[in-house]
């Protein structure tokens, strides 16, 4: 057998840090929570931009946005990085069989050089629309509609969710999950390690899934957010109208979501949650049952966060907590059955040189985040000062945000000339939901001095 661990290497669409082992227990998150057992739980772990190309971007080719220069969905990586190492070539280049099922990449065909085969994504919309009852096939035909007479050319928008009573293959996630267990019956045979990457689409809207999932559910348990408004002190640039979810049919296209819709969404996005998770369980089962876990390192991550009524708003592209921070586990042989969580600051961008040195290779001199491994041994040791995230807003505006061990801090430049337009303060230990911006408040002229100086002295100034 070959000495190279196996990567099963699994990223979820808009997941947010609503599971069970995450300490939610409303969420059915049975399979992830057992994974967890068997992995270092990062309880502090952000994305580089919350958004999917970008977040994505960031973790495969070991570098942070600003040096992607991808702040968008419309730019693939190869289109501006041609010869970037990207995290599946740095495996496939040290003799790794390296595979893409589902969704990876933001775009499909992005990076096909990374792989030693052509990546597969089961048939249809990336994003797993697929409507399947007669009702949601409709309102898709006048959603259309109506968005053509507006000038907006986006086809396929239906119903925000849709519960038909299939199987787990009549939605992408239970179909990409099989392609895996196909595939990993054919990698079991190689003589090499390899490299799989598995994307699943869910819980991205549409809220799709099977009626059994929804049904596991009491809508009227499920609860709503507890902050739905903005911030006090919120800046022109904190918030967004999550176009997204209003591109839906049935969704309102301006103001608030009525309670009842909310909970129906809050009720769609946890039944996709667990259908997820149920594929990701036939997998694990998989991986068991041919003998590879013992030598396979497993990591399991969402790709950001995502709102559900807190802010007064839906859907990701903020630099909130709730948005930059979200899912990631690690697991090794070594981690099994222990169970490990830290609370050390983490960054996605940290997953490149991680899983580079967990296979005994040399990390490439381009990557620009620190390996985790340290906290795989000791998951409380002293670890980065702040973590560090990005989201544009119109104007060349950028908004750069750390999250330290207490605040979160966030300056909105304007990016030609550097000028900080506005500031927000987060305390965290005063006010963990974010709620306050308190920026403006003398008391915090010290802090906010302090936290400057830290997001001006970047991200090479904040590594252990």
């Amino acid at each position: 057998m070959h000495q190279r661990p196996n990567v099963l290497f699994i990223v979820v669409d808009d997941l947010r840090c609503q599971l069970g082992c995450y300490g939610m227990p409303h969420v059915l998150s049975p399979h992830i929570d057992s994974l967890a057992a068997d992995s270092l739980l990062c309880e502090r772990a952000y994305c580089q931009q919350a958004i999917c190309a970008p977040s994505r971007a960031s973790v495969l080719t070991g570098c942070r946005p600003d040096t992607t220069t991808i702040y968008d969905l419309q730019t693939p990586v190869r289109s501006v990085m041609p010869t970037v190492l990207t995290l599946p070539e740095f495996f496939k280049r040290n003799g790794y069989e390296t595979v893409s099922v589902g969704k990876v990449y933001h775009h499909r065909t992005d990076d096909l050089q990374g792989w030693c085969k052509e990546p597969y994504v089961s048939p249809g919309d990336w994003q797993g629309r697929g409507y399947l009852t007669d009702e949601a096939i409709e309102a898709m035909k006048t959603n259309d509609l109506a968005n053509h007479a507006k000038g907006d050319m986006r086809e396929g928008v239906g119903p925000a969710f849709e519960a038909a009573d299939v199987d787990d293959e009549g939605y992408h996630d239970g179909r990409d999950a099989s392609a895996a267990i196909r595939e990993l019956g054919r990698l079991a045979g190689l003589d090499r390690p390899f490299f799989l990457a598995l994307g699943f689409h869910k819980p991205h809207l549409p809220f799709n899934a099977p009626k059994r999932y929804w049904d596991m559910y009491d809508p009227e348990a499920l609860p709503l957010a507890a902050n739905p408004f903005a911030p006090e002190g919120a800046t022109r640039f904190s918030l967004h109208n999550f176009g997204e979810l209003r591109g839906y049919f049935g969704i309102p296209k301006e103001g608030p979501i009525p309670p009842p819709l909310a909970r129906q969404l809050i009720h769609g996005y946890c039944a996709c949650v667990t259908y997820m998770d149920a594929q990701l369980g036939r997998v694990m089962a998989e991986l068991e049952r041919l003998g590879l876990r013992d030598n396979t390192v497993v990591v399991f991550w969402g790709d950001h966060g995502w709102k559900l009524g807190e802010h007064a708003c839906w859907c990701k592209h903020t630099n909130f907590e709730i948005d930059t921070r979200a899912p990631l586990l690690v697991s090794t042989p070594a981690t099994v059955g222990k169970g490990l969580r830290t609370r050390a600051l983490v960054e996605f961008v940290d997953m490149y040189p991680t899983l580079a040195e967990l296979a005994g290779i040399p990390v490439p001199g381009h990557c620009e985040g620190t390996s985790m491994v340290p906290l795989l041994d000791r998951p409380d040791r002293p670890w980065k000062r702040a973590a560090f995230s990005q989201y544009p807003r119109g104007g060349n505006v950028m908004g750069y945000t750390i999250r330290t061990d207490r605040h979160r801090y966030t300056e909105w430049l304007r990016r030609e000339t550097g000028e900080i337009l506005a500031r927000e303060l987060y305390d965290h230990a005063r006010d963990p939901q974010e709620n306050v911006n308190a920026a403006g408040d003398a008391a915090n002229a010290a802090a906010v001095a302090e936290l400057h100086g830290i997001l001006a002295a970047g991200w090479r100034a904040a590594k252990p």
